[in-house]
């Protein structure tokens, strides 16, 4: 990736498509001039006197041959108090595709540069309005799907991860100091933190990375979500589940066994968490070739979900294949849900034996919806212990980060072990240094710009 500052660039910022609204981005030195070169305001007014962050109505014409192309709203923003810390311009188009692309063709023939993916935050980053983990939190706030994972992404945008590892990285520069103070002024007389002192410094901030550390399972199930299975044998409510869990009709219900013939896969969020849930078809022997296809399926479904919820019918006796299915079920955690609960329950399913696998039992009514707010919060409970909602909304969300807490991890163990080992104060310090650039590389510090194409890459253009 090759990064340049000093031009002006320009992208659609909204969504493709038709809509109300159509925006048309530029950042740059030359944004405003650019843009008065195709733009007449009402009364004569032009985008050069007006203030900052100020609004002007006017008319988006083709400089070649004067021809309007839309009416538009420009919003004058000047440096360093914009998103960029450049001065941005955004041409407000009625949302056609026509209008939108024809505005675009005319900034950049006037000399505006078309952004790469990710440019307009990039700029952001390198020109010091966000570090690196605040940009890398503007793609969550867009992939956001539910609240819970919006909230996390907000709180990284607004600093939140940023000042946890910047308080750590405080303390392990302070640690450094320390040791290269001993070092370098041996033979003078300079007062130095006593090895143990500095030791315990190193503790504490090795203590507070795993801390960190630890959240990013909570973190990457907020940010990739649970693979759910429903599993079952047929018509025991599979689909009917999936359908109570989705609040709507999604699923195909009939009293046919095998009308569920391939694997049907919705997204919904329970209590704040997203699951990617799976209704397979149901496990028997048969000789339909497209049933034997869809049961295939439905064993490598259970076999690579996070969550089987393994459901039978509690109206009638546990049946071989009832255990055979339990059996098969190897996931952790497994749920056995008791669908049909608005039926007397057979006495036999009361004593079904379950694997260790099986964390819960939870007893439903698909068609009355009885027991399905039950139901999601055990969902909750085996994955977050409750705490969803938690006070602290700052984990680690994002594999890279949790890749580099890791080392940083490992860094700081490596160097409170050497102190006490009495290895020279050097060498401790060459080992604190790994662990700041690793933090370091999550603020963007010490990023490369290979890393950085690599980030910016996964954003969508106009942002």
């Amino acid at each position: 990736m090759s990064i340049i500052v000093n031009d002006t660039i320009a992208a659609i910022s909204t969504a493709a498509g038709q809509g109300g609204i159509g925006i048309i981005r530029l950042s740059g030195p030359a944004a405003i001039d650019i843009a008065e070169k195709m733009f007449k305001g009402n009364k004569g007014a032009t985008l050069a006197g007006r203030k900052s962050h100020s609004l002007l109505l006017g008319t988006i014409y083709d400089p070649a041959d004067g021809s309007d192309v839309d009416q538009a709203l420009i919003a004058v923003m000047r440096a360093p108090g914009t998103y960029t810390r450049e001065d941005v311009v955004e041409i407000n188009c009625h949302g056609g595709v026509a209008a939108i692309e024809k505005t675009l063709n005319l900034v950049c023939a006037a000399g505006a540069r078309p952004a790469a993916p990710g440019e307009f935050t990039l700029r952001a980053y390198l020109n010091g309005r966000i570090d690196l983990a605040q940009a890398e939190a503007v793609v969550d706030i867009i992939n956001s799907r539910t609240e819970a994972q919006l909230r996390v992404a907000v709180d990284q945008l607004e600093g939140g991860l940023s000042q946890k590892i910047g308080r750590i990285s405080d303390a392990l520069v302070e640690a450094l100091a320390q040791l290269e103070a001993a070092v370098d002024f041996s033979d003078e007389d300079i007062e130095v933190l006593p090895v143990d002192d500095i030791g315990r410094m190193l503790r504490e901030a090795h203590k507070e990375l795993i801390a960190l550390g630890e959240t990013s399972n909570r973190g990457r199930i907020l940010r990739e979500g649970i693979d759910a299975a429903i599993v079952g044998l047929p018509n025991v409510g599979k689909s009917s589940l999936l359908n109570a869990l989705l609040r709507e009709e999604r699923a195909i219900v009939t009293a046919v066994p095998g009308t569920t013939r391939d694997v049907i896969e919705e997204a919904i969020s329970i209590k704040g968490v997203p699951l990617r849930i799976k209704d397979t078809a149901g496990i028997r022997h048969s000789v339909d070739e497209v049933e034997i296809i869809g049961v295939e399926l439905s064993r490598r479904t259970i076999k690579t979900a996070t969550l089987v919820l393994c459901v039978i019918d509690g109206s009638r006796p546990i049946s071989a294949g009832d255990i055979g299915l339990v059996e098969e079920v190897k996931s952790e955690p497994a749920v056995l849900v008791i669908n049909k609960a608005d039926l007397p329950e057979d006495k036999s399913v009361a004593g079904l034996e379950l694997p260790q696998n099986f964390k819960a039992r939870a007893r439903v009514s698909a068609l009355t919806g009885d027991g399905i707010d039950e139901l999601e919060t055990t969902i909750e409970k085996l994955f977050f212990a409750g705490e969803i909602d938690m006070s602290d909304k700052t984990l680690i969300t994002n594999a890279r980060h949790a890749q580099l807490i890791e080392r940083a991890v490992g860094a700081t163990r490596e160097a409170f072990e050497l102190l006490e080992a009495s290895m020279p104060e050097e060498v401790v310090a060459t080992v604190l240094k790994d662990a700041l650039s690793d933090l370091g590389e999550i603020t963007g510090e010490t990023v490369s710009e290979d890393i950085l194409g690599r980030i910016f890459s996964r954003f969508c253009i106009g942002k």
